[in-house]
């Protein structure tokens, strides 16, 4: 994490869901298994953000609120998809006013399943969307150099 000048900090959003997710997006939060070890700090302001981290399926009003707050956050940014509902509209798939997963509205980079998801494999989503901002960060200081150059 050499390219972060400061704790990446997450937005969670709960989309139309069980609440499942969110209950073990919380317990991450907890001593348990204390997710700001890792210099993670939970944000409720966009534009703070690093990694967005959504639970539930999507349906009309939620796609306008995602596709809002996704907008505004900043690059490089990192976007988790936590439980099934988030991979592929879960039990919920079926419903008349549900488009599915988060992936038909913004572009996914980790996804992780489970109903409800596990803190453990939230954690590891989290540590993989590091990486992957650790990536963007490098490809954006490299392009930058080119054209500088």
């Amino acid at each position: 994490m050499s390219f972060l000048k400061k704790s990446p900090w997450i937005l969670h959003y709960a989309a139309t869901s069980c609440n499942g997710c969110d209950i073990e997006l919380l317990a991450c939060l907890t001593p348990m298994y204390d997710v700001e070890r890792f210099g993670i700090v939970n944000t409720g302001n966009p534009k703070h953000a690093d990694i967005f981290l959504v639970t539930g399926s999507v349906n009309e009003e939620s796609r306008k609120v995602v596709e809002n707050l996704y907008a505004q956050i900043p690059e490089p940014k990192a976007v988790v998809a936590i439980g099934a509902c988030a991979l592929s509209g879960g039990i919920f798939r079926d419903a008349y006013n549900v488009y599915g997963g988060i992936d038909k509205i913004i572009p996914v980079d980790v996804y992780v399943p489970g109903c409800a998801a596990r803190p453990e494999a939230i954690i590891d989503g989290i540590v993989q969307a590091l990486g992957i901002l650790e990536q963007r960060a490098s490809e954006r200081k490299r392009q930058r150099k080119l054209v500088a150059s």
